[in-house]
């Protein structure tokens, strides 16, 4: 593993310069994008090998404290997610370089690219840890650096408040996971991860679900996805791409690594991973169809595909529980290429909203509209984005759901509790790619078609040569794991090699499927360049017109006319008003000759408003009742300790 730290090496001196060099601002910039650049590929260059060459898992390991030891283990599974790591992190920098423009906040950017860096590391070692203390130290490491990314714009009240939001949720998660590694450890007295498989099988259930919910708050899980809509909108949208594509996966490796150290096919396991993962994957395109601000409704389209691929981790479980090898196989498989299609495509339309920020000045969809002629490259791009994460063909999204869709069917054969999920499973992900898709024409219709609806969204212009760059490769490489989706499989393939309860299986058959697929993709792509070029062929040096948009029999139309965004959506979300309750703002007319009016509406998230009417209130409330403990007399606080001790003393 020399070279794996190696890389991270040089990923930190890319997070150290800027603190040295923050006074000549381009420089410091250039710098840090080299140096985490050139420490990425390192890294990605060692991941790919262990990928392609499988063997023994590279190790290593060196004293802590003179108690601990620091054990790392690079395997299939760490591999695996490693490579979006060092793909989207870099490319995150790189964006921000035109991104990060404000010389007078030097220093803060400084402090910025810093944390990257150290967030970068903390995802690679978290991914690489091999025993509890290791692990432990990561993942505080990466909760703690990702909260100073987000309070970025700290003199913004929202932003502080988001960013408690979200450390008050990583923490909370953190706690389970503690609590489920204590667990283990009072059983085994190892800090090893090779003990796990030999505590008790019901103690296994209760440390599994325990680590699903401390792993399923980082990853966004219904109902632990609270954090999200706030975080994502407050942090720079470099960052947002990065923690949406990158960061959150590390909660859904958590749940993958301790069902592969657990190692016991029980069939529960899969039935808790499944059933939460419709419901996830539901609700979150539910309430991202819902929503106006473009980030909060990116944040809630990551609930979605985090339900996707809990889908995908859900029906492998129940495959290996039920001996069904192809369900097994094709559910991991399935899910593993979701995290690496759901790292770019999701990244680059964070991006191309931070492009849409940067020069619009606005998040909400309906202050947008036009910028597809005025930023035609971020239209584009965004465009790419929208098809992929829709799991429209051909593009990347449609090969990870349609592995997920072939292990679900599968399990059609099976009995009774296993069918049901099995069916249930297909239902919801047709749903959520119909809703995604509704969503995302919304996005795309509302914010780059039309005509402007406000003054700054007509002046905007194309954004900076590195965030353009950036997302054209995201989008070509969403083109090209669509077309030419065999080699990223069979990498996903690979990625599950080292599951210790997946069974052997030979994908040859469903690999003559995939290449037909391709083949399809490819006569697509031929067809529509044909038309194009034949469209432009036909029209050369002919005299085209213009001329306005029929109005429906209006003289004088307004961009005050056009579909809004909770119009366009308002139908589709009746339908689900029991879960998405909408509140409404309605001023009414009540004379003859009214004045202005206004009418707002807003999607209310359940699962927030429960949270704070019956745990937040109720807990605020029985913390003010023990205010009088905390009095200010050190004499007393001695006491409390005192008596502390006495009372663990006769206990133990």
């Amino acid at each position: 593993m020399d070279t794996f730290f190696l890389s991270l090496a040089v990923i930190i001196c890319g997070g150290v310069l800027p603190l040295i060099m923050h006074r000549h601002f381009t420089i410091m910039k250039a710098g840090c994008c080299v140096l985490i650049a050139a420490g990425c590929m390192l890294g990605f260059i060692d991941a790919l090998s262990l990928l392609l060459h499988p063997g023994v898992a590279a190790t290593y390991s060196l004293p802590w404290l003179h108690i601990f030891t620091l054990s790392f283990q690079m395997d299939s599974i760490s591999a695996f997610f490693l490579v979006p790591i060092f793909i989207i992190s870099p490319l995150a920098v790189l964006y921000s370089f035109h991104y990060m423009e404000k010389p007078e906040h030097s220093f803060r950017t400084a402090i910025n690219y810093f944390f990257n860096a150290i967030l970068i590391v903390s995802m690679a070692l978290v991914a690489c840890a091999d025993n509890i203390p290791t692990f432990a130290l990561a993942w505080e490491i990466m909760s703690i650096s990702s909260y100073f990314l987000v309070v970025y714009d700290y003199q913004n009240k929202e932003t502080r408040q988001a960013g408690y939001l979200y450390f008050i949720f990583a923490q909370g998660g953190a706690m389970f996971l503690f609590a489920a590694f204590a667990l283990i450890y009072c059983y085994t007295g190892s800090f090893a991860f090779t003990g796990f498989a030999a505590i008790p099988d019901t103690v296994k259930l209760v440390v599994f679900v325990l680590a699903f919910i401390g792993f399923g708050s980082k990853a966004g899980i219904f109902p632990l996805h609270i954090w999200l809509p706030y975080a994502h909108p407050a942090a720079p949208s470099h960052i947002s791409a990065v923690m949406s594509g990158v960061m959150i996966k590390m909660g859904i490796y958590g749940i993958i690594r301790i069902y592969a150290l657990l190692a016991v096919p029980s069939m529960i396991f899969g039935q808790i991973v499944l059933i939460v993962g419709m419901v996830t994957g539901v609700l979150g395109v539910v309430y991202a169809l819902g929503n106006q601000d473009v980030k909060k409704l990116l944040a809630y389209s990551s609930v979605e595909n985090i339900g996707i691929i809990l889908i995908g981790l859900g029906v492998g479980m129940i495959g290996v529980a039920s001996g069904t090898d192809a369900m097994a196989f094709f559910g991991f498989a399935g899910a593993f290429m979701h995290v690496f299609n759901h790292s770019i495509f999701k990244s680059l339309l964070f991006m191309g909203a931070g492009a849409v920020l940067h020069k619009a000045k606005t998040r909400s969809i309906d202050q947008l509209g036009g910028l597809l002629k005025r930023m035609p490259v971020t239209g584009r791009t965004f465009l790419v984005g929208s098809l992929a994460i829709s799991g429209l063909p051909p593009f990347s999204g449609f090969i990870g759901e349609f592995l997920i869709y072939y292990a679900s069917f599968q399990g059609i054969h099976l009995q009774r509790t296993a069918f049901i999920l099995s069916a249930l499973a297909i239902i919801s992900l047709a749903v959520i790619g119909g809703l995604a898709t509704a969503c995302f024409t919304k996005v795309v219709g509302l914010a780059f078609l039309g005509e402007p609806r406000t003054d700054k969204a007509a002046h905007a212009s194309e954004v900076g040569f590195s965030m353009k760059l950036t997302m054209i490769f995201l989008a070509a490489a969403c083109l090209l794991i669509g077309i030419l989706p065999e080699p990223f499989v069979r990498l996903a393939f690979r990625g599950i090699a080292d599951l210790p309860l997946v069974g052997t299986y030979n994908p040859d058959i469903f690999m003559d499927i995939l290449r037909n697929i391709a083949k399809t993709a490819a006569l697509f792509i031929a067809l529509f360049l044909a038309v194009s070029i034949l469209r432009k062929l036909l029209y050369w040096r002919k005299e085209v017109s213009a001329g306005p948009t029929w109005g429906c029999g209006f003289t004088r139309p307004t961009v005050r006319m056009q579909y809004t965004g909770t119009s366009y959506a308002a139908s589709m979300i009746d339908f689900y008003r029991p879960f998405v309750p909408v509140k409404t703002l309605y001023s009414g007319i009540r004379k003859i000759f009214p004045g202005q009016t206004t009418y707002h509406t807003e999607v209310i998230d359940v699962a927030e408003t429960n949270m704070h009417g019956k745990i937040v209130r109720p807990l605020f409330k029985l913390l003010q009742m023990l205010h009088w403990i905390q009095h200010g007399h050190i004499q007393l606080y001695i006491g409390y300790i005192v008596l502390t001790i006495v009372v663990m003393l006769l206990f133990l």
